[in-house]
C-alpha cells in the first residue's frame, strides 16, 4: 500500500498525511495494548483555527471526520468541501451558545458539548425549525473547573437521563476534557463509568497529548489536532 504522506518519484512530503499516519499508528497501539480493537476507536481530526486547505490535505490523505470549535469557522470551511467529499462528518466541540445553535443544527453532524438545559431547550427548537438533529454527546465538566463548559459531575446523572428522554437515542455518549497538569485516567475512568450506567457507547476523552490513556480506559473517540495539522496559525488563532 503507498503511504500517502510522500510521493518518492515526486520527491513531496505531505506533512498532514504523515501526522495523520503517526496519530493511527498510535492508536493502533495504544487499543492492541488495551486489548482492543483498533477499529473501535475513531479519530476526530481538531482542524480549528486552520484553512480549508489543511482539512482538504487531511481529506486527500483518507481521514473524514473533523472537529471544530466555532460554528461561524465551520461555516465558512465545511459546506464546500463537503460538497466534494459527502463523506465527511464535522463534529462541533467547544462551548455553543444558543444564539449559534440553528446553524449548529444545520452544519453538524455531532454536537459533543450539550452541557446545560437551556442548550437543550435551544437544540430542541432547532431541531424542530430545520427538521433534523445532530448525533449529541454530553460535555461533562470532569473536574468541576469552573472555567471550563460541561455539566458539573454531582448534577451529571439527572441531566442525562432528561436528555435521554427528551432526544431519545441521538444522545450517543459522553465528552470530556480533564483538568490540565493532574493525571488525566481517573477522569476518563469516571466518563466511562457514567457511560456505563446511562448505557450509552460513545466516549469522546483523549487529545493529542494523552489520548493513549483515554484509549486504555474505553474512548471511543480521539480528538486531535496539533499531533495532525501543527501548531495553530498565529494569523488565524483570535479570540
Amino acid at each position: 500500500m503507498n503511504d500517502p504522506s510522500s510521493d518518492p518519484a515526486a520527491g513531496v512530503y505531505d506533512p498532514i498525511a504523515e501526522g495523520l499516519r503517526a496519530v493511527r499508528s498510535r492508536i493502533e497501539t495504544a487499543a492492541r495494548d488495551a486489548g482492543r480493537d483498533p477499529a473501535s476507536v475513531g479519530l476526530v481530526a481538531v482542524s480549528k483555527f486552520h484553512p480549508a486547505a489543511s482539512v482538504e490535505a487531511a481529506l486527500q490523505a483518507g481521514q473524514r471526520v473533523f472537529g471544530e470549535n466555532r460554528v461561524q469557522e465551520a461555516a465558512e470551511k465545511f459546506p464546500a468541501l463537503r460538497a466534494r467529499y459527502p463523506d465527511l462528518k464535522l463534529h462541533l466541540i467547544g462551548g455553543l451558545q444558543t444564539n449559534k445553535v440553528r446553524d449548529a443544527v444545520r452544519l453538524a453532524d455531532m454536537i459533543e458539548s450539550l452541557d446545560r438545559p437551556a442548550l437543550a431547550d435551544a437544540l430542541a427548537r432547532a431541531a424542530d425549525r430545520e427538521g433534523r438533529l445532530p448525533e449529541l454527546l454530553i460535555e461533562v465538566n470532569t473536574g468541576d473547573e469552573p472555567q471550563k463548559f460541561g455539566v458539573p459531575r454531582e448534577e451529571a446523572d439527572a441531566f442525562i437521563r432528561t436528555c435521554r428522554e427528551r432526544f431519545g437515542d441521538r444522545v450517543r455518549g459522553l465528552m470530556c476534557i480533564p483538568p490540565e497538569g493532574v493525571d488525566p485516567t481517573p477522569h476518563f475512568r469516571f466518563l466511562g463509568s457514567l457511560a456505563d450506567a446511562h448505557g450509552l457507547p460513545t466516549r469522546s476523552m483523549g487529545m493529542s497529548a494523552d489520548f493513549p490513556e483515554a484509549i486504555a480506559e474505553g474512548a471511543t473517540l480521539v480528538r486531535v489536532g496539533t499531533a495532525i495539522f501543527g501548531g495553530r496559525p498565529s494569523i488565524l488563532a483570535r479570540p
